[in-house]
């Protein structure tokens, strides 16, 4: 189910980039001097250092370069990413991604490979945007916990109190003969079974209640959507639930029902909130919705893998799978009017490492405080219980080695997720380390790269 739904659940040496600074030559300084006023110099001078400020807090921004060495991990054995990716690359199976591994606060390894867009021949950049679609829940998440931390409400508060239309939910009941029908839930959903995903709610994808969704006009985020979140969210509380809310764990279109009750609670837009609460603090320059014309020729193009076909460019009309529908284009066509906390934002690697170093620093960027260590700590933790006896899920990551031993190489409670078009994350607070894979791929043929950049990742650690 993991694998379906997101397709991913995932040198040259890490740079720090400066830019260079031109200085006034004095001679012409003084020639200045004498053609404008004192005020005027004053009021030049004043901007300069304005100037100057904001690009040095931009710069702090960066996430700092190190000699892998110098944090434990082995340069040698960092190479093994780049020679795993640069066979995905020549094998056709990917037209290219880029990779990042951090230790320690510091970037051993970020290295663009392959193609951004094979077609148009344009090398993949260290700046190249993606569409990190379900890598948008860990940041609508952690705008919830923002505002939980200022005591807007509790996590055990039904969502109604927030977004009416969910008071008395119902839930879907399909006999083995006649007609199906629906049956009070015997509780309300609340915002914590919204950020564990035991809401009773679901995908399109889902043989059940997906067609259903359809004909409610729900959207999900990864297709042109003529409507706003709060459009969207009325309509998918007009449909019946899958189950009783807290009865089990189904990845579901509960966050971009939280995405809504931010709006509600902070009086913003979605995407206000985030820019103005978490982008600009962290220096998360390239993270939008819809990114804005002049940054559009950085997105990366999707492909899609089919066994009997190869990889191809992501055609120009949907793709259908069933009563779910999907297409590429959303991030700069359609009326870009639904901000999807579930699915919608386009990112770069370097952008969504400060998120995940932000999360890794207990909430803490620098001397910028998102959220609280303790927030922190009950969002990584399981919280599904006995709900789900092998899978460990947080409020907003899945959580790895909790429940069952780690399949591959990893730590006992790292938290991660990915996104439907093969991007992928891991942070894990024993080694220190984050991990990030982003390439533009669904479907992706069962393609294993994006666990096996994680696996080396880890071989790499030498302390």
């Amino acid at each position: 189910m993991k694998r379906r739904i997101d397709e991913a659940v995932y040198n040259h040496r890490a740079v720090v980039w400066g830019k260079r600074h031109k200085t006034l030559n004095l001679r012409r300084l003084r020639i200045m001097h004498r053609k404008i006023s004192t005020s005027a110099l004053i009021k030049i001078c004043t901007l300069a250092l304005i100037c100057a400020f904001i690009a040095a807090a931009a710069f702090a921004q960066e996430l700092p370069a190190a000699k892998p060495e110098s944090v434990g991990v082995s340069s040698e054995r960092l190479e093994r990413i780049g020679a795993a990716v640069q066979k995905s690359i020549d094998e056709k199976r990917i037209a290219g991604a880029v990779t990042l591994v951090a230790r320690r606060g510091r970037v051993v390894w970020f290295k663009p490979q392959g193609m951004m867009d094979r077609e148009a021949s344009k090398a993949m950049r260290p700046d190249t945007m993606f569409r990190i679609c379900s890598m948008t829940k860990p940041i609508t998440s952690l705008a919830v916990m923002m505002l939980y931390e200022e005591g807007h409400f509790l996590l055990e508060d039904p969502i109604s109190k927030y977004l009416p239309e969910f008071k008395n939910p119902r839930v879907l009941v399909k006999p083995e003969s006649g007609s199906p029908y629906t049956i009070p839930a015997p509780r309300e959903i609340t915002i914590r079974d919204l950020l564990r995903h035991t809401s009773g709610l679901t995908y399109q994808w889902n043989d059940r209640l997906g067609a259903m969704y359809a004909a409610a006009h729900v959207g999900h985020g990864l297709l042109p959507y003529d409507g706003t979140i709060e459009d969207n969210v009325k309509r998918l509380a007009g449909v019946p639930l899958l189950f009783n809310p807290g009865e089990r764990w189904e990845y579901s279109l509960g966050v971009d029902v939280l995405g809504r009750l931010v709006e509600v609670v902070s009086g913003k837009p979605l995407d206000e909130f985030f820019r103005t609460r978490i982008f600009e603090p962290l220096g998360m320059k390239d993270t939008y919705f819809y990114p804005p014309e002049n940054k559009l020729e950085r997105l990366a193009a999707a492909y899609t893998y089919y066994a009997d076909k190869g990889l191809n460019r992501f055609p120009d009309t949907p793709i259908t799978e069933g009563s779910f529908v999907y297409s590429a284009d959303y991030p700069y066509k359609g009326p870009k009017k639904l901000f999807a906390g579930g699915a919608g934002l386009t990112s770069t690697v370097m952008d969504y490492a400060r998120f995940c170093q932000m999360m890794l620093d207990g909430g803490k960027a620098g001397s910028t405080r998102l959220l609280s260590r303790k927030s922190v700590e009950l969002m990584t933790q399981d919280q599904l219980g006995k709900i789900s006896p092998e899978q460990g899920f947080g409020l907003g990551f899945g959580v790895e080695g909790v429940k069952v031993p780690l399949a591959e190489l990893g730590s006992a409670g790292e938290f991660s997720w990915g996104g439907f078009f093969y991007t992928a994350f891991t942070i894990d607070p024993k080694e220190q380390m984050v991990v990030i894979f982003m390439a533009q791929l669904h479907p992706t043929g069962d393609l294993s790269l994006d666990r096996e950049v994680n696996a080396l990742a880890y071989q790499a650690i030498a302390d």
